[in-house]
Parts: structure tokens; sequence; C-alpha cells
């Protein structure tokens, strides 16, 4: 009888810990699925994107975790979202709009406000596109923009890192530098956009 009384409390303080403690399979898994979601201010890279009236949209929102989707909606007259966070459509109205868009993972999902400011389309062209310099001298130039809407920072992406000459560079802030390595003419294409209204440019840089 005394093994019985023994076993009996011994058996009761193992239930009590087993439900105390959570699982570490399948319960542990959602609850890393939705941590992110608790802290909205710090589930998308970027929460305020600048568009143009008019142009199409080409921006994306970048979830800081992996596995996020996104539930389609319209943010602003003419600008929607997929699922996959791309941005879509035309800006009808310049505007600033504050939208809600809902972040999901699986079934769950919690509301973000994006912050979307349209601009007028304000005609643009690049201020200078040939650089000359010397092999083994710095470079130091600026592509830079001339028109657009007022306060926007335009920026530059090398479409075609191969035509960049040996030792130069094209920031995206449209800085060009480096050393040149060799002499030569190089045609370097470069795309630029202000507030989504892109084009694509061709930068000359020669080089004696």
């Amino acid at each position: 009888m005394r093994r019985r009384w023994v076993l009996l409390p011994a058996g009761l303080l193992i239930c009590a810990l087993t439900a105390a403690v959570p699982s570490l399979t399948t319960p542990m898994v959602n609850m890393a699925r939705r941590l992110p979601l608790g802290h909205p201010g710090q589930t998308l890279v970027e929460d305020t994107f600048y568009l143009t009236e008019g142009i199409e949209a080409s921006q994306s929102l970048l979830p800081t975790t992996k596995g996020l989707t996104f539930r389609p909606a319209y943010l602003a007259v003419g600008v929607k979202v997929d699922r996959d966070g791309r941005l879509h459509g035309r800006p009808q109205r310049p505007g600033t709009y504050v939208a809600p868009v809902h972040i999901c993972a699986g079934r769950s999902c919690k509301e973000h406000k994006l912050t979307l400011i349209v601009l007028s389309n304000v005609p643009w062209e690049p201020r200078e596109l040939t650089f000359p310099g010397k092999a083994g001298v710095a470079l130091h130039g600026e592509i830079g923009v001339n028109g657009g809407p007022t306060g926007v920072v335009p920026t530059f992406t090398v479409t075609d890192h191969a035509k960049l000459p040996k030792g130069v560079t094209i920031g995206p802030d449209g800085h060009v530098g480096g050393v040149p390595a060799a002499a030569g003419v190089s045609e370097v294409p470069v795309r630029i956009c202000v507030a989504g209204n892109c084009a694509g440019v061709v930068v000359r840089l020669i080089i004696v």
C-alpha cells in the first residue's frame, strides 16, 4: 500500500509538468511564425513609397521575415498590392495616402500602415552622361538630374556591370568614382528613377 501512495504523487507531478511545458513540435512552429506579426513596425524593410502620377508602379513590399504573404487590396486610387507584395497600377491623383495592408503568416494576419506619396509628373533629364578620365587617376563625377519633383532623390542602377571598365564604379547616388585600370572607351547602361518615373540612359567613360 505504501508503494501505491508514493507512486500517486509522482504521477500527479509528471502530469503537472507536462501541462506547464509547451509542446516542442507543431505549437512551437506556429508561435515562431506569428512572432514577427506581433511587432508591426519591424515587419517591413520600408513602409513609405514615392510614386509619380500616371507612371506604372513597379516597387515591392519587402518583409523582414521569410514566408509572409499579403492580402490583395487597393492602397490608393489606381494602385493595388498583390499577394506577393508587388505594387501595381498607375496613381491617378497626387497626394499622400496612408493605407492599411494586411501581412499574413498562414491564416494569421496583422494590419500594417503604408504611406504612399504620389507626386506630380514633372519631366526630368540627366545632367551629365560623359566622363573623361586618365588611367591610374581617381575619377570624381556625378550623373545628376535636372527637373523632376522638388525634394525627391533620384536613384541610379547599373544594369550591366560587365560594361564598367575595371576599377570604376557608379553608385546608387549617381557618383562616378574609382581608379580606371586602363585606357579605353566604355558605354555603361544605367537606369535612373525619380519617384518611380524611370528611364534608361548610357553613360560614356573616356579613359586615356
